[in-house]
């Protein structure tokens, strides 16, 4: 069996004193012909491509649309790059141009998997991956009106995520590599969550904060350039994603949507205030995150009110799909309950969401303090992640940066879920650093090993912000990112 230990490698050039393409261009001899008549196509000549997803873009002064038309168009606007995201339950890919501008974008949902299994599956996660990736790839590739050959470089997902996942996207990013000769661009799928947000907020410049905030992942970093960040706090059990989810599934709201929104609409019509939970974490003056706790006071609260909501939880973990229709009158939709039990339900659900969002409030007050110790120059906050399309979250969370003088990005909710634009724009921020691979063998083995990361880290910890949790010292780890980067830097003659 074939190894790929050289899988990207994370190639860092010196500094550029020509344009980032152009030095590009110049360490890549043999793509040269192929690269190069890129370089002719005009700005203007995919606009009418664009997808209907560009629309939430186009009236902002500081989109990432209207500013290449104020300015002189540099190579780097040129590059159009292919992004594929399989990280988790999405299978998606996207077409960037170097400008920003998006040319195409598809996502294929695992929805009706997730409320099948009550979770995301990964065995079936990968089978569902392998069903639909080459028609998502197509398909971003038809809506760009492009072809593979009109491709700069692939950019994919490499970690941290998980493994049966990732390999899928891998060996379609290496196969279109390969075939076409394309430099090929590992990513790092949380750099790509924070990175995004410089798509959409052209103005958003080094060094900023952001909080990542996913149903895999919490994340608060100081990202202090392209490949530097300090990881400020990160989740030591479940994520919020985790816990939205969990919470809706005990709740019996339909996961078809997730968790997150399910929650969120029927919290409206709640009394945030009508259950008492406790405030993870109170007595620890770090930034890291604990959802499990919060998840345990859920469940005890729902047996304490005498919900029937537990046949409904055994049908969905243990019986087919189609159960309740063959045993309608086990289960309890939300639906079909009595006005009195869904008060109940959005009591807790509106208490719940409560306390999870203060928790992401108190750890981005300390994060905000300490990030202006390292960095006083910070004047924003980042949020991104599947949790971060949550309208609760977002008007909280910017109480917090107001008050704190900062301002608050989110970018439009289509690009906090996973997706390839974020992988593209990324790929396309590393390219013009010189951090890529070459093209892999046309001729790649079946059975090659793909060098994946399902867990690693993005950043080096805070001193301040270190974690005793036992899952942390234990689990194993590929270095962070940054340390990777910062050891190529090293290297260097």
């Amino acid at each position: 069996m074939a190894l790929s230990s050289r899988f990207w490698r994370l190639n860092l050039f010196p500094k550029p004193s020509l344009s980032p393409l152009q030095t590009t261009l110049k360490s890549l001899k043999p793509l040269r012909q192929k690269l190069c008549p890129i370089l002719s196509l005009p700005i203007s000549s995919s606009s009418s491509s664009l997808n209907s997803s560009n629309s939430l873009f186009s009236t902002s002064k500081n989109s990432a649309f209207s500013e290449p038309h104020s300015r002189t168009p540099s190579p780097q606007d040129d590059l159009i790059v292919l992004g594929i995201e399989t990280s988790c339950d999405d299978t998606a890919a996207a077409i960037v141009r170097g400008n920003g501008e998006i040319l195409s974008q598809v996502v294929s949902s695992q929805a009706d998997l997730l409320a099948q299994y009550g979770g995301v599956a990964p065995k079936m996660a990968e089978e569902a991956h392998l069903q639909v990736i080459d028609k998502v790839v197509q398909e971003a590739l038809d809506k760009a009106k492009l072809t593979e050959t009109n491709l700069s470089a692939v950019a994919v997902t490499i970690g941290p995520g998980l493994g049966l996942c990732l390999r899928v996207g891998v060996r379609k990013a290496r196969e279109i590599a390969g075939s076409c000769n394309l430099p090929i661009i590992g990513v790092h799928h949380m750099e790509a969550h924070a990175l995004v947000a410089r798509l959409t907020e052209r103005e958003l410049q080094f060094p900023f904060v952001a909080l990542l905030i996913s149903g895999g992942h919490n994340l608060l970093i100081l990202a202090r350039d392209l490949g530097q960040y300090v990881q400020l706090g990160t989740t030591i059990d479940d994520a919020v994603g985790e816990a939205y989810d969990k919470t809706a599934k005990w709740l019996g709201l339909d996961l078809r949507r997730s968790g997150g929104p399910a929650i969120e609409e029927l919290a409206r019509e709640g009394d945030a205030k009508s259950v008492k939970f406790s405030t993870p974490m109170k007595q620890h003056k770090d930034c890291n995150f604990s959802y499990a706790g919060l998840k345990t006071q859920v469940r005890l609260a729902i047996e304490s009110k005498n919900i029937d909501l537990w046949s409904a939880i055994l049908a969905i973990n243990f019986y087919p799909p189609n159960f309740p229709m063959l045993c309608s009158n086990t289960t309890i939709p939300l639906s079909s309950a009595s006005s009195e039990d869904r008060r109940i339900r959005a009591d807790i659900a509106a208490s719940f969401q409560r306390v999870a969002v203060l928790h992401l409030e108190e750890r981005c007050e300390r994060a905000i303090e300490w990030a202006l110790k390292i960095e006083p120059s910070v004047k924003h906050l980042v949020v991104s992640g599947g949790v971060a399309s949550n309208q609760y979250v977002r008007s909280r969370l910017d109480q917090v940066v107001k008050k704190n003088s900062l301002q608050l990005v989110c970018p439009p909710p289509c690009l906090c879920t996973d997706n390839g634009v974020m992988v593209a724009w990324t790929g396309i921020e590393n390219f013009c650093m010189g951090r890529f691979d070459p093209p892999p063998p046309a001729d790649e083995p079946e059975d090659i090993v793909y060098e994946l990361r399902p867990r690693w880290p993005l950043g080096e910890e805070y001193a301040e912000g270190r974690s005793e949790a036992r899952s942390m010292r234990t689990a194993r780890m590929h270095p962070s990112l940054t340390s990777m980067i910062q050891e190529s830097l090293q290297q260097q003659p």
